[in-house]
């Protein structure tokens, strides 16, 4: 425990506290667990060998952590994303169909997006999301549909973090933001290009729930060249409505 003092929590929270540290980002080394966790090195590192071993954490190549597909199911268990998913195929199938690109369904977790879904063309452009990823809030076109939306404060938890600048069209400044914020909350739709990866634009859409709350976001990723083509923001939207109008009738 950093300075050495003593930890006087049970092992379960010690556990716990090894989960938490994977809030605010997926991908993690050993000395950023430690610290997050408030955990010695050594601590950290058998803790983590446990998750891995369990599942609900794995460990790459360059020896960094991330959220493991066995925590990430047990997380889409969860009545209310599981019945976000279910609501949500019929429409996400109809937009494969409609463009052959990237369509996904991304609830927000704190500062990330957490992908629920992802249905992919086989020519569909090179990404970087899956279901289960977590990407930051002001990167991504779900994202910043969900930052929008999301609850007063979140915007200034967001900038006291320093949003890193990804590519040169990422934005970051508390000004480009909140006025990309107030265009999505003006237009009901937002769109991207090359803020997150290089030859891809986004368009995405609110998904609200039965007492008119933002609860998820719908998007096409596509080839940066295609983002004038009129059909990817009628699309997201009619889908964004498709959603929203199967979870207030409880379909």
């Amino acid at each position: 425990m950093a300075g050495g003092a003593q930890d006087d929590r049970s092992v379960a929270e010690r556990v716990f506290a090894i989960a938490d540290a994977f809030e605010r980002g997926d991908e993690l080394t050993l000395s950023e667990v430690a610290r997050r966790a408030d955990l010695p090195v050594s601590t950290a590192h058998r803790l983590l060998g446990e998750w891995v071993a369990w599942g609900g954490l794995l460990r790459g190549d360059d020896g960094r952590y991330r959220v493991g597909m066995k925590l990430w199911r047990l997380g889409v268990r969860q009545p209310t994303a599981r019945k976000l998913r279910e609501a949500a195929r019929p429409y996400l199938d109809d937009l494969l169909e409609a463009t052959g690109e990237h369509v996904h369904l991304a609830v927000r977790d704190g500062l990330g997006a957490v992908y629920l879904e992802r249905l992919s063309g086989p020519g569909a452009v090179r990404v970087i999301s899956d279901v289960g990823t977590r990407l930051p809030l002001h990167a991504t076109g779900v994202g910043l549909v969900l930052l929008a939306y999301a609850p007063s404060g979140t915007l200034e938890e967001l900038l006291a973090q320093k949003p890193r600048k990804f590519l040169p069209n990422t934005l970051t400044s508390e000004k480009e933001l909140r006025a990309r914020l107030a265009s999505i909350r003006a237009t009901g739709v937002s769109r991207s290009v090359e803020e997150l990866t290089r030859g891809a634009f986004s368009v995405a859409a609110p998904v609200r729930d039965t007492a008119g709350d933002i609860v998820a976001a719908v998007s096409i990723i596509a080839h940066a060249e295609r983002a004038g083509e009129p059909q990817f923001v009628l699309g997201v939207r009619m889908a964004a409505r498709g959603i929203t109008a199967a979870l207030v009738s409880g379909r």
